[in-house]
């Protein structure tokens, strides 16, 4: 089948999605429909497809990426011509239109057969956030358009060598220059930095204004004059992803490519975290689940003491753990995902699903090593992969501590109002 033809039939299915209605027809939270756990036939038929895709495609491929750190430029390009990357774009500009739940369906199953992979994939996704809640509709067209036509991979440009968590900390800057920006600055640990067409950029444009006021976004061409890109940084795991240092000296951005107006960058950099956080939890629930289905697997397959592993309580416990902590973090992802989709604030929510599921897949995959023993701690087994790649979800798109930061404050400020 044709990626015309897939694509026609997943936006029908996409137009199908109950938990998007309200997203698409710019309906009020009154008019949206009830969230209910049972999935759609055309959402299970989604579904369906990437986990096919994976089973068939990422996860025979993923050791190989893992030992090499080679990028998966051909799955990629493979998952591209089914329709499982950026497919969040609105339809008008050659996407999908899925909501924020759709996606997560998505990116769970990716996850599942490699975190590196999904990473990688994913990256768009944080890159073209910005652009689909601030751009205007040439800048939707010129780089949104341009996503739907081919496999094209982008970049969020915002994480500093000295301002991760502390985002305000970030010290590069874009000085306007008559009809154009002049950027410096170094940004690190830039996902796809050395493949992206193009970056999301925020740089500080007036540095006597507060947090709030102090940045301005960009849209940066990847072959603008000006960018280095550093060395391919060689990770505990997700080795698949492509992470680097990018530098930017005297880097000239027109200014049509400014995104919002000027000193609203903050706020927009943030506000894709309500998109793509729901979407990094779900990958770490696809994590999980594969550590719990490999960790069963072979407790099936294993004996001790005249029985299979999985009948001692202490091993059926530990999966009984895993699947408590799984489905409990599928739950957070889907209503904070679905909240999202319904025009609702759900920082809240997604913060919750973000830690909830990221502590999850650490566990679950340090479980699943446990349950292999020494077998687990060897490479020629999955689960060994699994642990090294489960670390980075309590640390990147904001990590586990500050997610408690925003739960915390958000209950405090509750109280509050409650006096």
């Amino acid at each position: 089948m044709t990626r015309s033809l897939l694509l026609t039939s997943l936006r029908k299915s996409a137009r199908a999605f109950s938990t998007t209605s309200a997203a698409r027809s710019g309906g009020s939270s009154a008019a949206a429909p009830a969230l209910g756990f049972q999935l759609s036939e055309d959402q299970l038929s989604v579904q369906g497809a990437a986990r096919q895709f994976v089973r068939d495609v990422i996860i025979p491929a993923a050791p190989h990426h893992d030992k090499t750190g080679e990028y998966p430029v051909d799955i990629i390009k493979q998952a591209w011509e089914l329709g499982l990357v950026n497919c969040h774009i609105p339809t008008e500009y050659g996407g999908l239109g899925f909501g924020v739940f759709d996606s997560a369906l998505v990116s769970e199953q990716l996850a599942y057969g490699c975190t590196g992979i999904q990473t990688a994939i994913e990256a768009n996704t944080l890159a073209e956030a910005p652009v689909i809640l601030a751009a205007n509709d040439a800048q939707k067209k010129k780089y949104l358009g341009r996503m739907s036509e081919e496999p094209l991979m982008a970049a969020y440009c915002v994480t500093e060598p000295g301002a991760g968590s502390d985002v305000a900390g970030a010290k590069t800057t874009a000085v306007k220059k008559g009809d154009k920006w002049v950027v410096n600055g170094q940004k690190m640990w830039i996902t796809n930095g050395g493949k992206a067409n193009w970056y999301f950029l925020l740089a500080k444009t007036d540095p006597a204004a507060n947090a709030g006021k102090a940045f301005t976004g960009f849209i940066v061409d990847g072959n603008s004059p000006g960018i280095t890109v550093g060395r391919k940084e060689w990770n505990m795991g997700q080795r698949a992803s492509d992470t680097r240092g990018i530098t930017f000296e005297d880097v000239e951005v027109p200014d049509e490519n400014r995104l919002g107006e000027v000193g609203q960058g903050f706020k927009i950099a943030m506000g894709a975290f309500d998109i793509t956080r729901p979407l990094v939890a779900s990958a770490a629930v696809g994590l999980a689940q594969r550590a719990m289905d490999e960790a069963s697997a072979y407790a099936l397959q294993r004996k001790t003491m005249g029985k299979q592993i999985i009948e001692h309580q202490a091993v059926a416990f530990m999966l009984a753990d895993m699947a408590i902590n799984i489905e409990a973090s599928r739950m957070m992802v889907w209503r904070a995902a679905w909240l999202r989709d319904q025009n609702q604030r759900n920082t809240y929510y997604a913060s919750i699903a973000k830690a909830l599921a990221s502590e999850t897949a650490n566990k679950c995959a340090s479980d699943a090593v446990q349950i292999f023993g020494g077998n687990g701690f060897n490479c020629d087994y999955p689960v060994e992969k699994l642990m090294r790649d489960a670390k980075i979800f309590t640390i990147y798109e904001g990590t586990s501590q500050i997610q408690r930061l925003i739960i915390s404050r958000t209950i405090a400020d509750t109280a509050k109002q409650g006096l």
